[in-house]
């Protein structure tokens, strides 16, 4: 039974290819419909983007743009199988997983330090490979991060950049930069954004998910993001000019190697984060122990002591003018 308006919308204009069957919870940049391909005859997962917010995305440039994406291949990254425009809906199609989302498994609390070890490898892996391939997630948190058969698996690769190209608001040379779409359309998770990428810093790179992935690997050693359940704007600003708590305060028992990863990941300067994801799997690797990832004993190392980065001021200035647009366009509305 398919739920709501948009829905039905969907059925409508996919026609036969697809069966709607229902909509799953939907995430920040998309609705999500599980459906049956019955040409092959095989679940598959068909997200939406809302109508509202792509009203100036250029359909045929998202196409373009999600072609790109779908040529990874590998086993921690979701595939994609396809993409396209129907009935005015931007959508694309991936493989249903039989599993659940890592903020599923959140749910319940920090992970055991094992678990937490080996999805961050896995996301690292996907990561690797990614950008291998000159492609940057720019949205990794827990919601595109599935578990199944005891993988973790990495979804909407690309989606953020896809629609910042074809919403003509992506910058610089491989349009790492992203801002916000003209229908106000946020491309990226405050709790989880970079500095330089929250500023629309044209110069902004693959380094901006070995941010996110810091942010991701904090909130499993310590179930909360590393600036708490605060307003999206507080993120924001939180990002660019504060320290987190240190991961030894939050989890004592977090081996220190682990610890000094997390926080050089956390840096307010791209040129202060490991260079690459392969360089981050290699320390996680490292302190992986076969079957375990247990305590280590020993003091945990402090994050490097705070100074400003290079950049950090312009950056922080830029966010802090992103918020109060957003402030004044949220007034204007009202």
């Amino acid at each position: 039974m398919i739920a709501g308006d948009l829905g039905t919308r969907l059925q409508a204009a996919l026609g036969a290819a697809y069966h709607v069957e229902r909509e799953l919870g939907g995430g920040s940049m998309s609705r999500v419909f599980v459906a049956e391909e019955r040409a092959l005859g095989r679940r598959v997962v068909i997200k939406v983007l809302p109508p509202e917010a792509v009203a100036d995305v250029s359909a045929e440039r998202f196409r373009l743009e999600i072609q790109l994406v779908a040529r990874l291949q590998h086993p921690n990254i979701v595939p994609l199988f396809a993409a396209g425009d129907a009935g005015g809906l931007l959508y694309y199609v991936m493989p249903y997983i039989a599993g659940e989302s890592l903020r599923a498994r959140l749910a319940a609390g920090p992970l055991p330090l094992s678990e937490a070890v080996r999805v961050l490898r896995d996301v690292a892996r996907a990561l690797a490979h990614a950008h291998r391939q000159g492609v940057v997630h720019r949205d990794v948190k827990p919601e595109n991060v599935l578990l199944a058969d005891d993988a973790a698996l990495v979804a909407d690769f690309g989606v953020a950049r896809a629609l910042a190209a074809a919403s003509g608001t992506a910058t610089g040379p491989q349009a790492g930069g992203l801002r916000i779409t003209k229908a106000g359309f946020a491309l990226g998770t405050p709790a989880y954004m970079a500095p330089e990428q929250a500023a629309a810093d044209p110069a902004a790179d693959h380094r901006v998910d070995l941010y996110a992935l810091g942010c991701l690997a904090y909130e499993l050693l310590a179930g909360t993001p590393p600036f708490g359940a605060v307003a999206p704007s507080r993120q924001i600003v939180a990002h660019a000019t504060e320290e987190p708590r240190r991961v030894a305060d939050v989890r004592p028992d977090a081996p220190p190697a682990l610890a000094r990863l997390v926080h050089r990941c956390l840096a307010k300067s791209p040129e202060d984060r490991p260079a690459t994801a392969a360089e981050v799997l290699a320390e996680l690797e490292a302190v992986a122990t076969p079957g375990d990832a247990g305590p280590s004993t020993g003091p945990v190392a402090a994050p490097p002591a705070a100074r400003p980065p290079r950049g950090l001021v312009a950056i922080a200035l830029g966010v802090v003018v992103l918020v109060a647009a957003a402030i004044v366009a949220t007034l204007l509305r009202g």
